[in-house]
């Protein structure tokens, strides 16, 4: 049953005369401090912000003297007190409110300034299941929630990049706050409880591996505003979660434009490809366009895979991503910057890489400090409406699967490994996705199709191209295997992908017709491997 209003119109202004301070994030406290006790503000404080108050040597009341009750258990009990949420959740306007804080002592709080336990750091760096625990701030939230309810007569504050508009409010409005900014803050105040409590369920979800928990909540922190989102008539911001995989959310830029929103969604997916390759193995370069990759390669040097990525599909490359498996060093960023680029992300970069990317002011360079495990799982989600779409990540590893060979040929030492190289690459283009390999480079790739057989095509056309491009007598399809990342239902997708050249094909398997599809692989001496795995990707 909802409660009724007793519709009382909020003050325009309210006059700060009690805060109470409480804190985990120290990060500029002692100066609001200041800033209201020499406007006249009385504080209050707890733990660790009470002492770092008095140690500037600031007059603070601790809230055990307010509510005559110490600090308990550990500090878990201290601000779970009728004297302090009475304080913050009086209507001063109400006639038997006002009778109840006279009765019991309550004064009112007109500011709160609060922050949460570090649960988000703790839970990052791996922190045990006892210690994660005992961050679940309790006290910060009832507090939070009770000023924000209560935003008609209470500012609240959860966040130190506030601190110095209030001093301001504070200082033109005679101690004031208007109630347009008291909304703001209680909405922010409840965006980031809100986002607390989202870490910690999925936390809890994860630690007792609850796959499917009966409310799923995904919370982020605005890293920044976009001019834009996909189209310039979207509006966009980009959040982050607080998970620490390396990649375009953790990473650092080091130069050039902001990042859009397609910069952002494209790195993402450049990133992830290219880490599938480990670094210790060979240097590796993918290049992403609109999400897909138009290139990817090995090389027995990072300028090398650049070069051999970039061979794959020069054409679609122009205004690309470029992710790179180690650290991005003077030779290939002198070669990279021939080619108008959006993005080069890699794990580091050298300091004469630095300065030859400097030329091209635009160009955003991020180092990302890492490559992300591919085998490590984790969740993606993504809206369709008036719902969420969540799924585990996508965490399957060719290389853990084994592989059945379904043929009367049994593919080549060279041949395994390039069916290995494009699966690996199929698994990050977009569905339907034919991938051809030739020696740890890509010759063609074949996305988005309704029709796998339209994919095997395209793929041939690219590499077509490419061949004419490179002066190249015949195409690198010829001699390549080939991957598709879900099974061919019909034979003639692998007819498409003979004619293009492929002398072995690697593929999920499980359609009802496979043996059709062997049949005819065996017909054309195809070598054809099942993995048992496929990987959609929408």
């Amino acid at each position: 049953m909802a409660v009724a209003s007793k519709k009382i119109p909020a003050p325009d202004k309210v006059t700060v005369k009690t805060a109470l301070l409480s804190v985990s994030d120290k990060t500029g406290i002692v100066d609001l401090a200041r800033g209201l006790v020499e406007r006249g503000v009385r504080l209050l404080s707890t733990g660790g912000t009470h002492k770092a108050i008095a140690a500037a040597g600031l007059a603070v009341t601790d809230v055990s003297d307010v509510t005559g009750f110490p600090e308990i258990m550990d500090g878990r009990v201290k601000t779970l007190h009728p004297t302090v949420h009475g304080g913050l959740l009086a209507i001063r306007d109400d006639a038997e409110h006002q009778a109840a804080m006279q009765e019991h002592g309550i004064e009112g709080i007109d500011l709160a300034v609060i922050n949460l336990y570090p649960f988000e750091d703790v839970r990052a760096a791996g922190g045990d299941y006892p210690t994660t625990v005992e961050n679940i701030d309790i006290g910060g939230p009832a507090m939070i929630r009770a000023s924000a309810k209560n935003h008609a007569y209470v500012t609240i504050l959860t966040d130190p990049a506030d601190y110095p508009e209030l001093l301001a409010q504070l200082s033109a409005d005679d101690g004031q706050t208007a109630y347009a900014f008291r909304q703001r803050m209680a909405a922010k105040a409840y965006a980031r409880t809100a986002a607390y409590d989202a870490v910690i369920s999925n936390w809890f979800a994860e630690a007792l591996d609850i796959q499917t928990p009966r409310h799923r909540v995904i919370g982020g922190v605005l890293k920044e505003e976009m001019r834009y989102g996909e189209n310039p008539h979207q509006t966009a911001a980009f959040y982050v979660t607080g998970e620490q995989r390396p990649g375009v959310a953790t990473a650092a830029l080091l130069q050039g434009k902001q990042l859009s929103y397609n910069n952002i969604n494209d790195t993402d997916a450049a990133y992830e490809l290219v880490a599938e390759f480990l670094p210790e193995k060979s240097p590796a370069c993918a290049i992403i366009k609109h999400a897909n990759p138009c290139g990817v390669a090995t090389g027995s040097s990072l300028l090398q895979a650049y070069q051999r990525a970039l061979a794959c599909d020069s054409v679609s490359a122009f205004g690309g991503i470029i992710a790179l498996n180690q650290t991005l060093d003077a030779q290939t960023a002198e070669e990279i910057i021939k080619l108008f680029t959006e993005v080069i992300i890699a794990p580091d970069v050298t300091e004469e890489a630095k300065a030859i990317v400097a030329r091209k002011a635009n160009l955003r360079l991020l180092a990302a400090g890492g490559l992300p495990d591919p085998r490590i799982g984790g969740l993606t989600a993504k809206t369709v409406s008036g719902g969420l779409l969540v799924q585990s990540r996508d965490n399957g590893m060719v290389e853990d699967l084994e592989l059945k060979v379904v043929t009367k040929r049994a593919p080549t030492a060279q041949e395994l490994a390039d069916m290995k190289f494009a699966f690996k690459v199929a698994k990050h283009v977009k569905s339907n996705a034919v991938v051809y390999a030739k020696d740890g480079q890509t010759a063609g790739i074949g996305a988005g199709q309704m029709s796998r057989v339209d994919s095997a095509r395209i793929a041939g056309l690219k590499a077509e191209e490419a061949a004419r491009t490179l002066g190249l007598p015949t195409p690198l399809t010829h001699g390549s295997a080939v991957a598709s990342e879900a099974f061919l239902p019909f034979a003639d997708g692998l007819l498409s992908m003979i004619a293009a050249g492929a002398t072995a094909v690697i593929q999920p398997g499980g359609s009802m017709r496979d043996q059709e599809v062997i049949d005819a692989a065996n017909e054309h001496n195809v070598a054809m491997v099942f993995t048992g795995m496929r990987h959609f990707r929408h």
